[in-house]
């Protein structure tokens, strides 16, 4: 088999909110979480400097504050925010329920002697 499926519903909910998918879909580069988000609930603050991840959060469902680096950036469904691995992050949610598609990966390796980009074909779009 050539791919890997699960449903997050099925993942063992961490913080009573994250859903972490990486380990069940044995992914090698790429961390993903569905984070459900209760009306109130708040999110650690954290950064990724030591695993030097940067990450994208989408929020899919809601309204939504992240905190990035003391700044708070209003968030409603459909946007994406994307965050450096030493900036501090923390979600803080509002008074209904919201729902994010958290990623994360390390950054583009240029040192070796790649442009940085992102191999884009095979995309149709």
């Amino acid at each position: 088999m050539s791919y890997r499926k699960v449903n997050y519903e099925d993942v063992e909910q961490v913080s009573s909110a994250m859903h972490f998918l990486s380990d069940p879909l044995e992914t090698e580069q790429v961390g993903v979480t569905i984070a459900r988000c209760d009306p109130g609930w708040n999110s650690q603050p954290h950064d990724h400097t030591d695993n030097d991840h940067e990450e994208v959060y989408v929020l899919i469902e809601g309204a939504a504050t992240v905190v990035v680096d003391d700044e708070p950036v209003e968030m409603e469904a459909g946007d994406a925010l994307w965050i450096p691995p030493t900036s501090t992050r923390q979600i803080r949610n509002g008074e209904t329920e919201s729902a994010f598609v958290l990623v994360s990966a390390p950054g583009l390796d240029t040192d070796d002697g790649g442009d940085g980009e992102w191999l884009l074909s095979g995309f149709a779009g």
